[in-house]
């Protein structure tokens, strides 16, 4: 039954910088089981007297992001000062972007159950992260570590133009191959490299919005898409009771599955914006942002083309999309070989060698190009009836396990090489024949299901060795068939 609310949600994505220092000081920028508060300095502080210097390689990074998302950074923006007071932001003000930000429009296209949408983004912004609390069990006090103070954050802002959790959850999963794929971030979710903020609001008129609550802090495509479905399903309860829905910040309970209450957000924090006075505006010359448009890699939705045109199922399609290395590979592999080479090691990449990254024998950062000779070799191998397509699995498993990147030399090592030796094989069915008068007959009389148990006995006989292809012509041949 269909809902008697339209549930509308937009997504604000904060997403980590892969710089080497921070925004405004040289510090590391990477706090990766780093010990607390040795990633710091008088600016990270806000000491009396110090100066923050702007970051050159993130403005460089929020550009290319401008392209990702389908647009152009702005050719002015400006820093702001963002008041608010807590223990991990110890200068009190966050230095951010208000009302000119660096990116303005864009959008990420989706697909879900088969229907594309063009979700709208509506700014992107540089800032500097705060630090991080953290609360002791059982202590009745926190901790502070400031090791975060001032990492680059490019803040996306989504236009309210979803509707479902799938929605969102496709739209995550989008924004973070986007970023993945334009260089632009580590987006290591599990370090919180990328955060989502995910405000749901459902109305009767829909045309009207509802009372939104803000769920902050998710790190998964999963904890997105449940946070929404929770959402939606509390506020229909409490709208059909008549009650109304409070304008709040919610945290998600993952062992739960449930949003909590954080604190009340009746009313707009007043921030007390001001323009900051210690960085001067970003000004971007139309040469500046030719030459990083001109370098940007290729994005998703242009692999995904790619790959479609080999008539792969989907789903290899999106395991390779989502594998930034193999698809790298992929498309090195497409521009120089053919088309069914090309299919046959996107299969491969998509199945054998996906199980192998499932079981953690294997991680995807070691595929490099250098990868792509060996398996056009091994392409080659099968081809030519040298291996069979069980026996390229082993190869292909070693190849990849191991240094050793002739894929013949594996196949002999690991005794998977075909006999095509017509004298032999032939010698082996002439014996198979001997040995098996009523499935021969079988085939004399027209009974050519039978010479599937033949070639198997012929493959039997052989381990597995014998060219299959062969063996059946050889067998016809022997029968008169």
């Amino acid at each position: 039954m269909a809902s008697k609310y339209t549930p509308t949600i937009g997504i604000e994505c904060h997403v980590q910088l892969k710089t080497k220092t921070k925004l405004f000081a040289g510090v590391d920028n990477d706090a990766r089981g780093k010990k607390p508060n040795t990633l710091i300095s008088h600016i990270c502080l806000g000491m009396p007297g110090a100066l923050p210097v702007l970051n050159e390689k993130a403005v460089q990074l929020a550009c290319q992001a401008a392209f990702a998302l389908g647009t152009s950074p702005a050719h002015y923006s400006k820093f702001d000062r963002k008041h608010y007071f807590y223990p991990d932001l110890p200068k009190g003000y966050q230095i951010t972007q208000f009302d000119q930000p660096v990116i303005i429009g864009g959008h990420v296209n989706i697909e879900v159950d088969g229907k594309k949408r063009k979700i709208g983004v509506t700014r992107a912004h540089l800032e500097e992260d705060a630090g991080k609390n953290t609360h002791p069990a059982g202590a009745d006090y926190s901790l502070v570590d400031l090791n975060r103070a001032g990492t680059p954050l490019l803040e996306i802002v989504s236009e309210p133009d979803m509707h479902t959790a799938a929605e969102a959850k496709a739209y995550a999963k989008e924004l973070y191959l986007l970023m993945k794929y334009a260089d632009v971030s580590d987006v290591d979710l599990y370090h919180g490299n990328m955060r989502f903020d995910v405000n749901v609001s459902l109305s009767s008129d829909p045309k009207t919005l509802g009372t939104r609550t803000e769920t902050k802090n998710l790190n998964s495509f999963k904890s997105v898409e449940k946070a929404v479905e929770y959402e939606i399903k509390r506020q229909s309860e409490l709208l059909d009771k008549g009650q109304e829905i409070v304008q709040e910040t919610r945290g998600w309970d993952d062992a739960k599955q449930k949003t909590t209450s954080q604190r009340g957000k009746e009313e707009a924090h007043d921030y007390r914006y001001m323009p900051e006075p210690d960085i001067p505006p970003i000004v971007l010359d139309d040469e500046y942002i030719r030459n990083i448009e001109k370098n940007m890699p290729i994005m998703p939705e242009v692999l995904r083309a790619k790959l479609r045109k080999l008539d792969l199922d989907e789903s290899a399609v999106e395991t390779i999309v989502d594998a930034l290395p193999a698809g790298n590979l992929m498309l090195h592999i497409m521009d120089k070989y053919e088309p069914s080479t090309s299919r046959r090691i996107a299969n491969w990449l998509a199945s054998e060698v996906q199980a192998l990254v499932a079981d953690e024998k294997l991680s995807w950062e070691v595929i490099t190009n250098s990868y792509a000779e060996p398996l056009v070799e091994l392409v080659k191998l099968v081809d030519d009836d040298q291996v069979s397509s069980t026996g390229a699995k082993v190869v292909l498993a070693a190849l990849l396990l191991h240094e050793e990147k002739n894929p013949l030399t594996i196949a002999k090592e690991h005794d998977v090489l075909q006999v095509s030796d017509e004298g032999e094989i032939e010698k082996i069915v002439e014996q198979v024949i001997h040995d098996n008068p009523q499935a021969a007959d079988d085939v004399r009389n027209g009974e050519m299901k039978a010479i599937g148990y033949l070639v198997g006995q012929v493959m039997k006989e052989s381990r597995g060795k014998a060219n299959p292809g062969l063996a059946q012509k050889l067998l016809k041949k022997h029968l008169g068939v």
